[in-house]
């Protein structure tokens, strides 16, 4: 009878351990995302600072303004990861467009304002980057718990569930803006 009750304490002990792991994993990913977010905002608040200053030289390129507007506008209402990752590779792909349009202007890259933003626009990319890897990696370490015996008895019984990765989908969506000129 003892040997049965310590067995079943030992099972509840180890039950409550693996419990509290997986919170820890999902409140770590919870962070995680706030901090994508967070670099995210200070992408989306540079955005039109950039987009104004490149439109003092080269007003006629509407198209392109247009887009970049309209790709930001996105990018910050998507909230899923996914739906984040692809709003996010639009936003990418316009600000190389932008870029492209800057290049153009050699007075344009010439001034302090426009490098400013582009050395903003450059530690935000790969703060980014950083908060990106760390999500990934914490989602990595969730699922993997998710997943292994016998922790996956524990956590479909406490109702937990994968999370998604923050991917891009296309190669030329994960390559950051180039943000440096000639």
């Amino acid at each position: 009878m003892l040997v049965v009750m310590v067995v079943a304490v030992a099972v509840v002990l180890w039950a409550i351990m693996v419990y509290n792991s997986l919170i820890q994993l999902r409140v770590r990913g919870d962070g995680a995302w706030a901090d994508i977010n967070v670099q995210l905002k200070r992408r989306y608040d540079l955005v039109p600072n950039l987009v104004e200053t490149v439109k003092g030289y080269a007003g006629h390129e509407q198209r392109v303004f247009q887009q970049v507007s309209e790709a930001r506008s996105r990018a910050m209402q998507a909230s899923a990861p996914s739906d984040k990752a692809t709003a996010e590779g639009a936003l990418s792909g316009a600000l190389k467009s932008l870029f492209a349009v800057a290049e153009q202007y050699p007075q344009l890259r010439a001034s302090d304002n426009f490098t400013a933003l582009q050395q903003s626009l450059a530690q935000i990319e790969e703060a980014l980057q950083g908060a990106r890897r760390y999500y990934n990696a914490v989602v990595r370490d969730y699922n993997t718990k998710l997943a292994v015996l016998p922790d996956r008895v524990v956590a479909q019984l406490g109702g937990f569930t994968p999370r998604d990765f923050f991917q891009l989908d296309r190669a030329e969506e994960r390559s950051s803006p180039r943000v440096q000129f000639p």
